[in-house]
Order: structure tokens, then C-alpha cells, then sequence
């Protein structure tokens, strides 16, 4: 039993030791890099460090940058960018090591890295111990992973700013929390900048090819002003940059009966007001028009989202509401009472997908606009599929969709999935059987039960 006790002693200690070094030898790789961005918040976090990498690289600073968006990508000084190689697809808060270790090889002036750890402590961890940043961006504060962040919006403020760099700088675009901000700030002798989104000029928007939003691009000015970057170059450099692969295309379709459809997958902005305002942009650009239709694809993992889904139906105001996926019901049950449009329930995803997209197609107008909404898991992706089959609408006077990025969607494929050394994966309740029963067509909201 003696031997035993020993042989653990000598291997505790042994992982003590390469521990010790591991850590030495990250900071080591840290030191080597005098800039580091890191990049947090609810919704804009890809765009905003490929933002933030395109400015200072346009002020001449050798930069490095990392997303975890959409598709991870790291991002080499020349904007050259390739996956970023995860073992089984997992995400794990462990690979910024590498990622620190491989800018540091460049010798870059800087790095900008887009925060990926969702849960309180974890985000601390991550700026203290793996970025230990000296500029933190805090892009917004919106209602997402409420579970683990709130559950009030004032809670996730408080959470996020766990990534703010003690005796550092931070830049917010944030307006209604701002004063929890600087609270927070000022605990950890931060500075705290909040950026003005009107101070981005309608012509500086349009010197980009992709769609951004002015508050991501205050943000990028921002922190190239405090790099000593002037504002012109820095917007040169924003207007090269590439877009992030999560780039949103209004896809123009003719379907077998030979109706015109505007397709928009706004699938990926999964909170109410980053839902809201694509949609919005995209009616202002004219990439979509009416008679407008809303599919919202429905989770059983996402019952209190698909609600918030439904609730915002009559800001959308849709000529008409399909429900896919399930529990179509907790969409349903979120549409207000007083919203006299059209509702089609189209089921469970137990249907066939393509007998569900002909039904679907066949509720449409000659020429309309249909907008993906909620999440994109399940019924979704067959749905995307499905309409990727139909013939493109490539008639003359068609006029063309301009490409649109969607910016800080949740991962698609796959959604990460963290271990349970890093971060605990939820196991929602199991629903009761009565919301996953098929409803019939429901012609107006007023008619269900």
C-alpha cells in the first residue's frame, strides 16, 4: 500500500512540475506578442476581430488574429487565413495555447483573439491564465446563454467583463449598460472606452464590399487609434479585409411552379435583437421585400428561444409564419395573441424534408421574400438543403442580391461541445410528450388553442 501512496506522490508531482513549465513556457510565448486584443461579447465577435486585424495591419503592424465563429479560422499577417484543426470537432478553451504559441512565431506586433469561453469563471480563466490581454473589446450585451451568464442582462454584463484586462483598456460599443461597465472597469483599474456608432459615416460604411454594422467598425477604429493607427488607414485596412465565412447571401430561387423567392438565412443570429435588425438591414438594402414570409425552426434544447422567436412576429410583421422542427408549439405559444397574421405549423422533424419544403413553397406568393429564423440544428439544415435544389432566378430583371455578412453566429457545424474539464455541457429537461404532438394548419393565430 506504501508503494502505491508513493507511485501517486511521484506522478502528482511530476504533473505539478509540467505544469509549471507549460505555463512558463506560455507566458514566454506571450511576452513575445506586446499586443494582444481580446475580443468579447454577445453577438459581432468574428466580424470585430477580423475588423480590428484588417486596421492595424493597414497601419503596417504585423498582426495575427483567431475567430472562433462561425467556422475558427486563424488568420496569418499577410490575411491569409486557414481552419483551425480541432481533434473529434471539439472546442476546447485549451487550443488558445497553440494558437498563442503559433502567432508568436511571426513575431507580430500584435494578436487579436475572439474570446470563446462562455461560462463566468472560464472567461476569467481565459484572460488571466491563457490571453492575458491589454486591450479587451467587449462588443454588446444581448440575451444569449442566459443559463449559464444570467439569467438578467445585467448578469451578463457583470460576466463578461471577467475578460476585461486589469490595468488595461477596454472598448465597448454597449450603450444601456454601460454604467455596469464601468462599475466593473473601474474594479479592475480599466479603462473603459464606449465608441459612439454615429461617429462611422454612411460613406465610410460603403467603402465596404461586405455588409457590417457601425458599431463593429467603432469598435476597430477605436482600437486602432489607441495602436497609433490613423483613421483613414485603419478604414483602408477594414475594406480589404475579408469577410468571415459566415458571410449571409440573399439566394435568389425559381421554384418548379415557376414563383419567384428570396431566400435570407438569418438562421444563425439566434437572439430576438440581432434577429431584428438583420432583417431590418436587409429590407433597408432592399436584398429582401414584400410580402414578407418568417420560417422559425424550432429546437427542443432551445424551448425558452424558440418562444422569444414567436414573440418578435409582429415587429417582423410576415404575411404569413411557418413552424419546423419541434415543439413547434413553444414558437406558437410566443406569437402574441393579438397578431392576426397567418400561422402554418408544418410539424416535427419526423417529416419528410421534402414534403415539407413542397408545402411550404406551395403557401408562397408568385414573387415574396422568405426569412430562416431561431436555429438552424434539425430541421433546418434538411430545409437549406432541400432549397438548395431549386433552380437559381437568374431572370434579367432580377435584380441582384448583394452579398451580406451575418456577423457572430453561433457555430453551425458542429456546435461546439465542451468537455467536462472545461465547461459542463447542458442536459435540458426532457419534454412532456403532449409538445411534440403534430398540430394542424393554423390560418390565424387567433384560431389556436
Amino acid at each position: 500500500m506504501l508503494f502505491l501512496y508513493v507511485v501517486l506522490l511521484v506522478c502528482c508531482a511530476v504533473l505539478l512540475v509540467a505544469g509549471i513549465v507549460e505555463q512558463r513556457r506560455h507566458f514566454a510565448a506571450l511576452e513575445q506578442i506586446p499586443t494582444r486584443v481580446l475580443v468579447n461579447g454577445i453577438r459581432g465577435k468574428s466580424s470585430i476581430t477580423r475588423l480590428c486585424a484588417g486596421a492595424l495591419r493597414g497601419g503596417g503592424l504585423v498582426t495575427v488574429a483567431k475567430t472562433t465563429g462561425t467556422a475558427a479560422r486563424f488568420i496569418h499577417p499577410d490575411a491569409t487565413e486557414e481552419p483551425v484543426y480541432r481533434k473529434f470537432g471539439i472546442a476546447n478553451v485549451v487550443e488558445q495555447i497553440g494558437i498563442v504559441r503559433r502567432a508568436a512565431t511571426y513575431r507580430p506586433d500584435a494578436l487579436v483573439i475572439e474570446c470563446m469561453a462562455v461560462m463566468p469563471a472560464l472567461q476569467e480563466v481565459n484572460q488571466t491564465k491563457l490571453i492575458r490581454s491589454t486591450i479587451g473589446v467587449l462588443c454588446n450585451v444581448r440575451e444569449d446563454h442566459l443559463a449559464e451568464m444570467g439569467p438578467t442582462l445585467d448578469d451578463v454584463a457583470r460576466s463578461l467583463s471577467r475578460s476585461m484586462p486589469v490595468g488595461g483598456v477596454c472598448v465597448t460599443a454597449e450603450q444601456e449598460r454601460a454604467h455596469i461597465l464601468r462599475a466593473e472597469a473601474a474594479r479592475r483599474d480599466c479603462e473603459l472606452i464606449v465608441v459612439d456608432p454615429e461617429s462611422v459615416t454612411d460613406e465610410e460604411l460603403r467603402g465596404f464590399s461586405w455588409f457590417t454594422f457601425k458599431e463593429n467598425v467603432a469598435i476597430a477604429l477605436a482600437v486602432a487609434e489607441l495602436l497609433g493607427v490613423e483613421r483613414r488607414t485603419a478604414l483602408q485596412g477594414m475594406w480589404a479585409a475579408p469577410p468571415d465565412p459566415g458571410v449571409l447571401s440573399v439566394e435568389r430561387y425559381r421554384t418548379e411552379d415557376g414563383k419567384r423567392l428570396r431566400f435570407a438565412n438569418v438562421f444563425a443570429a439566434n437572439d430576438p435583437e440581432s434577429t431584428l435588425m438583420n432583417v431590418r438591414q436587409l429590407e433597408g438594402l432592399g436584398a429582401i421585400h414584400r410580402p414578407l414570409n418568417v420560417v422559425i425552426n424550432c429546437r427542443p434544447d432551445r424551448v425558452e428561444r424558440n418562444g422569444q422567436m414567436g414573440q418578435i412576429v409582429p415587429e417582423l410583421d410576415p404575411d404569413a409564419v411557418f413552424l419546423i422542427g419541434r415543439p413547434t408549439r413553444s414558437a406558437r405559444d410566443g406569437i402574441p395573441a393579438g397578431w392576426s397574421g397567418r400561422v402554418v405549423d408544418l410539424g416535427g422533424d419526423r417529416r419528410d424534408p421534402a414534403r415539407l419544403t413542397a408545402d411550404l413553397l406551395a403557401e408562397l406568393g408568385p414573387d415574396s421574400s422568405l426569412v430562416a429564423v431561431g436555429n438552424i440544428h434539425g430541421q433546418g439544415e434538411l430545409f437549406l438543403e432541400e432549397l438548395s435544389r431549386l433552380a437559381p432566378d437568374e431572370a434579367p430583371d432580377a435584380p441582384d442580391a448583394p452579398e451580406l455578412p451575418y456577423h457572430e453566429p453561433e457555430p453551425l457545424y458542429p456546435e461546439p461541445v465542451y468537455d467536462s474539464a472545461y465547461q459542463p455541457v447542458h442536459h435540458p429537461e426532457p419534454l412532456p410528450d403532449s409538445w411534440f404532438e403534430p398540430h394542424p394548419r393554423t390560418p390565424h393565430h387567433g384560431d389556436q388553442q
